[in-house]
């Protein structure tokens, strides 16, 4: 009988803590998804055309952020690849062009990760300190396994590669190579193409204009 009643009051309690569990998950709010194509950069190059790059936010989230942060504030745009090695990569990122620069945002610490430095890596550039990367990043022309677990990997290029292969060699370049913008994919800005046109408003041509006599 003891055994019985013992056996009603755990099949109770079992049900009532499955009802609460489920209670629980469907109050729960769902996490918020984000869009592919925020963690997708672009770089349009003074070389020819647009560079897209994958980030990997799960990998270096706080290196993406800054990135991204960054691009949206429009502190890419017209900064020259300073550090272009032969065979090796293309730095950029620096607002002085020498090297030495880096943004008004504090340095970074450190997110190394076991991805390795493959060609068209993306990795971010740092001083003596590993947790001193700031905004300078460099992208690799050909595989660097000796960089692997001393730099923060935080993407690769998925498309544009032969604009980054064109970039101007040199420490620093004669003629360097600009990105021209930086933009997540998410902000849908269009293509900034070398030789573009600007945006400047004509005055409209009037009937007195066509007219007019020729100048001799």
């Amino acid at each position: 009988m003891l055994h019985k009643i013992f056996l009603t009051i755990s099949a109770l309690f079992l049900v009532s803590a499955t009802a609460h569990a489920q209670e629980a998950t469907e109050q729960a709010p769902a996490a918020a998804s984000v869009p592919a194509e925020e963690n997708i950069l672009h770089l349009d190059l003074s070389t020819g055309g647009r560079v897209t790059i994958q980030l990997f936010q799960a990998m270096a989230p706080n290196h993406v952020e800054r990135i991204k942060t960054l691009a949206r504030q429009g502190f890419y745009d017209g900064q020259i690849f300073h550090r272009v090695i032969e065979g090796f990569m293309a730095q950029t990122g620096d607002p002085t062009g020498t090297g030495t620069g880096s943004s008004e945002l504090p340095d970074l610490k450190a997110e190394f990760g076991r991805y390795p430095h493959l060609r068209g890596v993306v990795s971010m550039a740092r001083a003596e300190s590993e947790d001193s990367a700031n905004s300078q990043f460099f992208i690799v022309f050909y595989p660097r396994f000796a960089l692997d677990g001393k730099y923060t990997v935080f993407g690769r290029v998925t498309s544009g590669m032969e604009y980054v292969d064109t970039i101007e060699r040199g420490e620093p370049p004669v003629n360097p190579s600009r990105i021209l913008q930086a933009s997540v994919a998410a902000d849908n800005k269009p293509a900034v193409l070398p030789g573009a046109r600007s945006n400047i408003s004509e005055a409209p041509i009037t009937l007195d204009d066509l007219n007019a006599p020729l100048n001799p």
